[in-house]
């Protein structure tokens, strides 16, 4: 499955949310494949320290991408895909190749209002594509006693873009990860509130027919039979 991770604007929380759902699920068990597409580079350099065992691609143009994410997505159980800020072409060429997308955004009516034009990219490939790929509005950096008012959720309605109930609060543990190489869980008891709320995400939102774990999926051999 190729989860693609989109908004045309930056600053959304993007890399974050790419880097720790790679996380999440090599946890799971998964093999996981982390195709970084902005040009930046910095989620594969994260994910590199953070996750060693997650293997890091660098995609650089929309042709490498519609060339190369197919073959990367047959290689592993998921391919998470972390999408530019501002490059149009980059982000239809992902959602092209996407099984699933997920768009952040920040809580507000006017971050909620202009995802009108942020997921432009993201209406066009469902046009294209017949509804795919499904996606899901995510909201990021919020405060801690934000809440969910009527008029975004009309806003989001709109999108016909369903919602995410979890968000991820704002906090400085997510703005120290990339410099320290870790996910939010690495940084011990400081970052348990941060990494309850980001599994509890991606529990809700990731859809419901995930790939079976090749790890868990393989048979015994007859030697681990006998040391049975």
């Amino acid at each position: 499955m190729i989860i693609v991770v989109a908004n045309s604007k930056g600053g959304v929380g993007k890399s974050t949310i790419a880097v720790h759902l790679a996380g999440y699920l090599s946890e799971q068990g998964y093999s996981v494949t982390l195709a970084d597409c902005d040009a930046q580079g910095s989620s594969s350099e994260w994910i590199a320290e953070a996750v060693p065992n997650v293997k890091a691609v660098r995609l650089t143009s929309p042709d490498e991408i519609l060339n190369k994410l197919p073959s990367l997505g047959k290689e592993a159980d998921f391919v998470i895909a972390d999408g530019p800020g501002s490059d149009a072409e980059t982000s239809r060429a992902l959602l092209l190749r996407a099984d699933f997308a997920i768009v952040p955004c920040k809580a507000s009516m006017l971050e909620v209002r202009a995802l009108a034009q942020a997921t432009e990219v993201l209406r066009q490939s469902q046009s294209i594509r017949k509804g795919h790929p499904k996606a899901i509005i995510a909201l990021s950096m919020v405060g801690k006693n934000y809440s969910l008012t009527r008029d975004m959720k009309d806003a989001a309605m709109k999108l016909d873009l369903p919602l995410a109930r979890t968000a991820i609060v704002h906090r400085q543990i997510y703005a120290d990860a990339p410099g320290q190489g870790l996910l939010v869980r690495g940084f011990g008891a400081r970052g348990r509130e941060a990494g309850d709320e980001i599994r509890s995400l991606f529990r809700e939102i990731l859809p419901k027919r995930k790939a079976k774990s090749r790890r868990a999926s393989k048979k015994p051999t007859r030697s681990s039979k006998r040391k049975r």
